[in-house]
């Protein structure tokens, strides 16, 4: 059926997607914990004001409003906003809570909403994996932020990617150099989009922000590489985050430097971090940087921060093409007929002790002929099933059949627990 009661840019996930996106979510959320990051949630909706003007002009465009109930409402007046990322809610809370003992880390796993047009990999409605270190300065948290983002890559399977890193003060050093100090969100916005329309596109687009050519030739000359003045403290600050990121395990050969990179949003404030798969695959899986200002916004008070996201549903969406999803459309281990009435009773006591002793078990809540239940088991992709018909019943035994192998034994109940417990 085609798609037509879904809105645009929102999906349905089916039990073997969910599968998929646990596990996965999974492994990231066990790297978290492992570098110490403590969980929290926030609501799905924020308050306007709470959003507005932390993302830049391009972001604010892509907030998901919220129509005040009542005649406001009636009048087109917004008061609460989809949240748009994890982190100006994570400042809301901060600031709301000033007894959290410092350094903060919290990781957090949870849907956000962008007015975005819908493309591959790239939805209204997605997740991201979060982590964020508050009340540290520029360094160690930095570094273990791209350490963390390197372990979730790695253990989710993908050998081919780099992590690249900037610093925001290089690039506005680089728009001072050039004369365009004033015009630093311009360069900044500009330069973002160079995977999208490539150099000509950059300089097209920079002209068209009221910088001349001559600017635009010389900016190229920094991006290149060229020494640029009064960077020397961002470039060095760099040095000690790349040197603690390697101490903490970080390959040297996927940590990349990159004054090309700029991430977008308006918040960031040191260094700014990406990682990109190697291998022809589009667009960046992991991104985060420093926001040393945005807590202050609504604190009043500065408070340096720093985070890191990994991007769940390109993951997900890559991990599918590749080939790196293990089968699975059930969680099920085990599937429990009924034979008849009277050896319902067994079914029932066998069901229990598989899921008693930790197994995922079912029970035939449709009865009828056996050959109709071990097709439903087969059809759902459940490994085992059990038969105890009424000889098996008298004896206290169960028939373990493997609807992979075809292979059946009997057995006393607790060692075919134990059998598909250990499988």
């Amino acid at each position: 059926m085609a798609n037509v009661f879904l809105p645009k840019g929102m999906r349905d996930l089916l039990p073997h997607q969910m599968i998929h996106r646990q596990r996965v979510i999974a492994t990231i959320q066990g790297v978290f914990t492992r570098y110490g990051f403590e969980p929290l949630e926030t609501p799905a909706m924020e308050r306007i004001e709470t959003l507005m003007g932390k993302y830049g002009d391009e972001g604010d465009k892509l907030v998901f409003r919220v129509l005040k109930r009542g005649d406001g409402g009636e009048r087109g007046e917004v008061d609460q906003a989809l949240r748009y990322d994890l982190t100006v809610p994570l400042a809301r809370v901060v600031a709301m809570n000033p007894q959290l003992v410092l350094p903060f880390k919290r990781s957090q796993v949870q849907p956000v909403w962008r007015a975005d047009r819908p493309q591959r990999g790239r939805f209204r409605e997605f997740y991201q994996c979060d982590v964020d270190v508050v009340g540290a300065p520029c360094g160690l948290a930095d570094a273990e932020c791209l350490a963390v983002a390197h372990e979730c890559l790695r253990e989710l399977g993908f050998p081919d990617f780099v992590i690249r890193l900037n610093h925001r003060q290089v690039l506005r050093a680089m728009a001072a150099a050039i004369g365009a100090g004033e015009q630093e969100t311009d360069v900044i916005v500009a330069i973002d989009k160079l995977d999208k329309v490539g150099r000509q596109g950059v300089s097209a687009e920079l002209v068209g922000r009221g910088l001349d050519e001559a600017q635009v030739a010389q900016l190229w000359t920094y991006l290149d590489g060229a020494p640029i003045p009064g960077a020397d403290a961002a470039e060095a600050e760099l040095d000690r985050v790349e040197a603690a990121a390697l101490a903490l395990g970080v390959d040297r050969a996927r940590l990349q430097r990159d004054r090309t990179l700029a991430r977008g949003l308006d918040y960031y404030t040191g260094p700014v971090y990406e990682a990109v798969l190697t291998d022809g695959s589009v667009g960046s899986v992991a991104g985060g940087g420093r926001y040393d200002g945005l807590i202050g916004m609504f604190s009043g008070r500065d408070i340096p921060a720093v985070g890191v996201a990994l991007g769940l549903e390109r993951l997900l969406l890559l991990m599918e093409e590749r080939g790196m999803l293990p089968e699975a459309s059930t969680l099920t281990q085990v599937w429990v007929t009924v034979f008849d009435a009277e050896t319902e009773a067994a079914s029932l006591a066998a069901v229990r002790a598989f899921r008693e002793a930790g197994v995922a078990a079912e029970i035939s809540l449709q009865g009828g002929k056996l050959g109709k239940q071990l097709k439903a088991a087969d059809k759902r992709g459940v490994p085992f099933v059990v038969i105890i018909g009424p000889d098996e019943a008298a004896a206290g035994r169960v028939q373990l059949k493997g609807l992979v192998s075809g292979e059946s034994e009997v057995l006393p109940l607790g060692e075919a627990v134990s059998r598909v417990a250990e499988s």
